[in-house]
């Protein structure tokens, strides 16, 4: 099978190039230092560096914690950071900043690997959630690199349509990997697909172990002040194409009972807030847009956020949250970030990229699960009518967060005795900018 994967990959690579440019036509950003989608680039370490990926923003945010940790115990160790999408580079270079090196994670072409490996030398791989390339792990393999599967995930989705493949996937699989899974479930779809069992590990979800930052609920309440004054706010966040419109109908219902509701949305990707700003303006609704600058008014219907970094902020600003990509067959999107908030939360019913935590939340009483724009409508409205709802939501949703904590540090635990110590401490810590870039 994994011939068969080779072959394969060669044919298929004279279609990289135009479905790059496809992408780019959509959100140009995807031509900036193309060349390191085939392995190539200027950055380059002269150390043997700990490589982390991370696909985009959600899965950045729950790396972070693991870069802060490596970084203070190996100071001297370059870290390389890399990810697929645009938005998910931004997100590093807002949350890590010099921390870490950033680059685009190659195609799983053989040339393109080899380069990749070549250009960083990583000493140990640590892969976010569900990320199953044959040729990178291949490459892991036959460099003896440690490889970690950190909060590992498969949707019950994923297994089907993976074991079709299962040959493939246990031949990739089998490079001494450890899976640092997620729940008991996740284990045990990758045992179907072939993991080892000894390797297999069950250490929860990381995303539990959420820090806040420092005065946030001071700092949301000064921005709500600013921005709304006395008025309800809810939030629709991490929205995706198609689930604009449904909230736009709830919120037209939700006026009726209260009329000076303001909605704070926030887009998946902000570099489709052009689009939904015409949505809202064909909708006869006043927007102000967080690049502006511009404050809000008691006029204004929708602060559209077209900006990264600040989700923390609109959530500690909000009455009630509703989490996107719901609504719509994308799997769902964090909902710890407004549960650590102590938030009320509501959301739609396509959720398996987070199953468990839905269930856990959703059996609390934390999490309302609604099917269409009218039952938003319906829950936004209690939550605005009842604040001991609210609070009872939110502590119930905080509660659930603070009981499944400590996946960070037993992941660490399996990371660290798969560091190669040896001369960590021989050579000063290297830059991460001029030479390196």
């Amino acid at each position: 099978m994994r011939q068969f994967y080779l072959i394969l990959s060669y044919i298929l690579a004279p279609l990289v190039v135009p479905i790059l440019i496809y992408k780019a036509l959509r959100n140009p950003a995807y031509l900036d230092r193309w060349e390191e989608r085939f392995g190539f680039g200027r950055t380059r370490t002269e150390r043997r560096a700990i490589w982390i990926h991370a696909v985009s923003v959600g899965e950045v945010v729950a790396a972070s914690p693991i870069v802060r940790i490596l970084r203070s115990r190996f100071p001297n160790v370059p870290i390389v950071m890399s990810t697929v999408t645009p938005t998910g580079a931004q997100r590093v270079a807002g949350l890590l900043g010099k921390d870490v090196i950033h680059t685009y994670v190659p195609y799983d072409m053989p040339g393109a690997v080899r380069r990749f490996f070549d250009r960083f030398r990583p000493r140990l791989a640590i892969i976010m959630e569900t990320e199953l390339w044959p040729n990178l792990y291949d490459e892991c393999g036959r460099r003896q690199v440690p490889l970690v599967l950190a909060n590992a995930r498969v949707s019950p989705r994923s297994v089907h349509k993976y074991r079709r493949f299962v040959s493939l996937f246990r031949e990739t699989l089998s490079h001494g990997i450890v899976l640092a899974a997620q729940s008991d479930r996740d284990a045990e779809r990758f045992l179907l697909l072939g993991a080892d069992a000894r390797r297999t590990h069950v250490v929860g979800n990381i995303k539990f172990d959420i820090r806040l930052p420092e005065g946030i609920a001071a700092q949301g309440m000064e921005f709500r002040e600013s921005q709304a004054g006395g008025r309800p706010v809810w939030i629709a966040a991490s929205t995706h194409e198609g689930e604009e419109e449904a909230v736009l109908e709830a919120l037209h219902t939700v006026r009726a009972s209260f009329p000076d509701t303001l909605l704070i949305l926030v887009p998946r990707h902000p570099q489709r807030c052009n689009a939904v700003q015409s949505l809202l303006k064909g909708n006869n609704l006043s927007v102000v847009r967080r690049s502006s600058g511009e404050p809000c008014d008691r006029g204004t219907d929708v602060l559209l956020v077209d900006t990264l970094g600040d989700m923390y902020l609109f959530y500690a600003a909000s009455d009630v949250a509703f989490v996107g990509g719901s609504l719509v067959p994308v799997g769902g999107h964090n909902l710890l970030e407004p549960a650590a908030l102590s938030m009320p939360i509501v959301t739609g019913p396509q959720n398996i990229n987070a199953e468990d935590i839905v269930e856990m939340l959703h059996k609390a009483g934390a999490v309302s699960i609604v099917l269409d724009a009218g039952e938003l409508a319906d829950e936004v409205r209690s939550c605005l009518a009842d604040p001991e709802l609210c609070r009872q939501r939110g502590t119930a949703g905080r509660r659930i967060l603070d009981e499944n904590r400590g996946a960070l540090d037993r992941l660490i635990s399996l990371v660290m005795p798969l560091v190669d110590v040896k001369e960590m401490d021989e050579a000063p810590s290297e830059p991460l900018t001029g030479s390196l870039r």
